[in-house]
């Protein structure tokens, strides 16, 4: 297997099952860039994601059959450039379990309202922001859409479809 030099870009919500699908997915389809890995704080190995969820990707023409949830590992947060969080628990998740991700895990909120771009690499840009010693405001939550009808999976997944229109060029060097 060849090494993948791409920047890693996680993508991280509560059980790997609607959001950071959602997140992943748009960003993998918007850019060959980066290595995606979509992730849960509390996720169950190996579960498809549901019928609203995909329902919900696919009006925005995305489909991924393959997907299969994914708690978030040592490894994940050892080989990321970023990890985008999609709620303040997901941020006090990574510093409590795995500390040595706390400096480049952040809310997508934080990161479209303050990472730069630039010439330097994603991960000295990230470094930059000391997202370790931040506060996470309950603001920058993306809300979950578990429990919802279909047309709350919709509302979710036209969010994170903005969001990852405006995050992409921030993430490009």
């Amino acid at each position: 297997m060849t090494a993948d030099f791409r920047p890693h870009i996680v993508m991280l919500c509560t059980g790997n099952a609607a959001r950071s699908v959602m997140g992943a997915l748009m960003l993998r389809d918007r850019s060959d860039e980066f290595r995606v890995t979509g992730a849960g704080t509390h996720a169950i190995e190996g579960l498809p994601m549901s019928l609203r969820v995909r329902g919900a990707l696919l009006t925005h023409d995305l489909e991924d059959r393959r997907h299969l949830s994914h708690q978030l590992s040592d490894d994940d947060v050892a080989s990321a450039a970023v990890i985008v969080a999609f709620a303040p628990e997901h941020v006090a998740y990574v510093r409590r379990q795995h500390p040595t991700g706390a400096a480049k895990t952040a809310t997508v909120h934080r990161l479209i309202a303050e990472l730069s771009n630039g010439a330097d690499a994603l991960a000295d840009r990230v470094n930059a922001l000391d997202l370790a010693n931040i506060a996470v405001d309950p603001s920058e939550e993306v809300l979950d859409p578990a429990g919802g009808d279909e047309a709350v999976f919709i509302a979710c997944a036209n969010e994170i479809n903005v969001m990852i229109d405006q995050l992409l060029p921030l993430l490009r060097t």
